[in-house]
């Protein structure tokens, strides 16, 4: 390494020393300009909804199933405006095997708040629920039950026209389409959405999966369990080489699994 103490080469590692710290400065500018717009939105959420106080830290659930098949819920989290993915929780309904959205919101709402009770978490400021007044009521009844009504603020948006309903209100509020509060909410209750639908399609396939196997004479759920670990899909299992299988589960059962498919 050289290092140029004066002259042309000297003056152009101070111009480039400038410019970085140019870039380092506007860089941090940008970063605070947007904290302090997204922190001006989530102020003008709190007066706008009359909320109990500035919703830094919201969580936004929503339930994906079809004809009550293979349902799953989605919490999915946000701070200061912006997604903790981090924070994010995928749940397994299992008190409902038919299509019922209410009891399956309440499910998630207790599984979710009575663990944070029990593990003295901190509560969000607010709680949005994917859904209109019956998905809302639904949470709204296990908050109750839980002893923190009072500790948070919840609401419902409903998909069609983007209404948003408040406990013990029938009169759904309805936001410019252009604010950025409802644009806030939006965009908090589509990541709430296509997590929610990711993790459905994942367990619907990994169902089929298992439906198909089962077919197979000799195959057990754990074989399952260590095939769907190790090649993922459906495709991974039927098209795995023979001496990949018997690493997996063994040369029986690897047979047993290779002719199957070999044979379709």
């Amino acid at each position: 390494f050289r290092i140029p103490r004066s002259g042309d080469k000297k003056k152009l590692i101070d111009m480039s020393l400038r410019n970085v710290l140019f870039f380092k400065k506007n860089l941090y500018n940008e970063k605070k300009e947007r904290k302090t717009k997204k922190i001006s939105i989530l102020v003008d959420l709190k007066n706008k909804l009359n909320l109990k106080n500035i919703p830094f830290h919201i969580e936004c659930f929503d339930v994906s199933n079809i004809q009550g098949k293979n349902t799953v819920a989605s919490l999915v989290m946000f701070k200061d405006g912006y997604p903790s993915k981090k924070s994010y929780r995928k749940f397994k309904i299992r008190s409902v095997n038919k299509p019922d959205d209410f009891e399956s919101m309440r499910e998630v709402i207790f599984r979710r708040y009575s663990r944070i009770l029990k593990e003295k978490g901190s509560l969000p400021d607010l709680i949005i629920v994917d859904g209109g007044k019956g998905q809302l009521s639904s949470a709204c009844d296990v908050i109750k039950e839980l002893n923190i009504y009072n500790k948070m603020n919840i609401i419902g948006i409903a998909k069609k026209l983007e209404e948003i309903y408040f406990p013990n209100d029938s009169i759904p509020v309805l936001l410019s389409k252009k604010s950025a509060h409802l644009k806030l909410i939006q965009n908090i209750r589509n990541e709430a959405h296509r997590f929610s639908l990711k993790h459905h399609r994942n367990k619907r396939a990994n169902s089929l999966i298992r439906n198909e196997l089962e077919q197979i004479k000799g195959i057990g759920g754990k074989t399952i369990i260590d095939l769907l670990n190790q090649f993922k899909s459906n495709k991974g299992i039927s098209i795995a080489k023979l001496k990949d299988l018997k690493k997996v589960v063994g040369n029986s059962r690897a047979l047993l699994i290779y002719n199957y498919y070999k044979s379709r």
